[in-house]
């Protein structure tokens, strides 16, 4: 990629070494699904980013593999809040810095509780958005769920 995001920096900072996966952007689909068709990656193994409003804990970012819903129950009990609710998209640039098909769990504007969904343990990578629509990077799991400072938990619809 010729222009590194800000998440491209921040683990270069932290000397956490990554991938960058570039695809064409879809602006009528930019699902997960139809990313992880363009990379041929596994669906199970890319993670996207939820960031939610929990009643007593305020803003919260959730990562779940593409293939997957969130279970906004599972959420709260995982954040131990009484009901979590989507962010509104409009919303989303002002308190991340990133916007809708773009974000990032590395290097938001602020650091929020993160929750990482359990089946991240099952791949040595997974991949996130790299901080921009059009790139995602592949990197350690466990590297990963240490520098974002999130918990492991099942926040899955089964």
């Amino acid at each position: 990629m010729k222009n590194k995001t800000n998440a491209m920096r921040i683990l270069e900072n932290a000397k956490i070494e990554y991938t960058a996966l570039e695809y064409e952007v879809d602006e009528n689909d930019l699902s997960g699904m139809h990313i992880a068709k363009q990379l041929c990656l596994d669906p199970d193994m890319m993670f996207k980013t939820i960031v939610a409003k929990g009643e007593k804990r305020g803003i919260m970012v959730f990562c779940i593999p593409v293939s997957c819903e969130i279970d906004l129950k599972k959420a709260a009990a995982a954040a131990e809040d009484k009901r979590v609710e989507l962010l509104p998209v409009k919303d989303l640039l002002s308190y991340t810095g990133y916007i809708r098909g773009g974000c990032s769990p590395v290097g938001m504007k602020k650091k929020y509780p993160t929750f990482i969904d359990e089946s991240c343990t099952l791949f040595d990578k997974i991949t996130v958005s790299a901080g921009v629509r059009g790139c995602q990077l592949l990197l350690e799991t466990q590297k990963l769920v240490e520098y974002i400072g999130a918990v492991v938990c099942n926040i899955t619809k089964e």
